[in-house]
């Protein structure tokens, strides 16, 4: 299991993220709203398309922009719509749970390679 971890709380917990340019995305319904607002900033990513960002706020303190997400991302990049990445504030903490049905060697050839 993965997780978002800021300050001792967990912001979002799923058995596998996707994986874009070093950054974990969470699924969207991994992550615990509870802790986000929407915050007005927006950048635009040349391949991935135009981002919008949280902000955190807890009773352990806040921070800007400190996630986000592409609601309606490239068609390069439709993997990670809605699903939520974070700046290095946040931990990510754990290993991804094997996929169901094993890995995409084993599912190909009936084993996994060796070296």
């Amino acid at each position: 299991m993965l997780s978002a971890v800021w300050n001792g709380i967990v912001l979002a917990e799923a058995p596998r993220t996707v994986r874009v340019e070093g950054n974990h995305y969470f699924p969207p319904d991994s992550v615990h709203t509870e802790y986000f607002a929407k915050s007005r900033t927006k950048t635009l990513c040349p391949w991935k398309g135009l981002a919008s960002y949280y902000n955190l706020t807890s009773d352990r303190g806040s921070e800007l922009d400190v996630a986000w997400y592409y609601p309606h991302p490239s068609p390069l990049a439709r993997r990670i719509k809605n699903h939520v990445a974070f700046y290095p504030a946040v931990r990510i903490e754990g290993e991804p749970e094997p996929r169901p049905g094993g890995s995409f060697w084993s599912r190909l050839f009936g084993r996994t390679p060796t070296p």
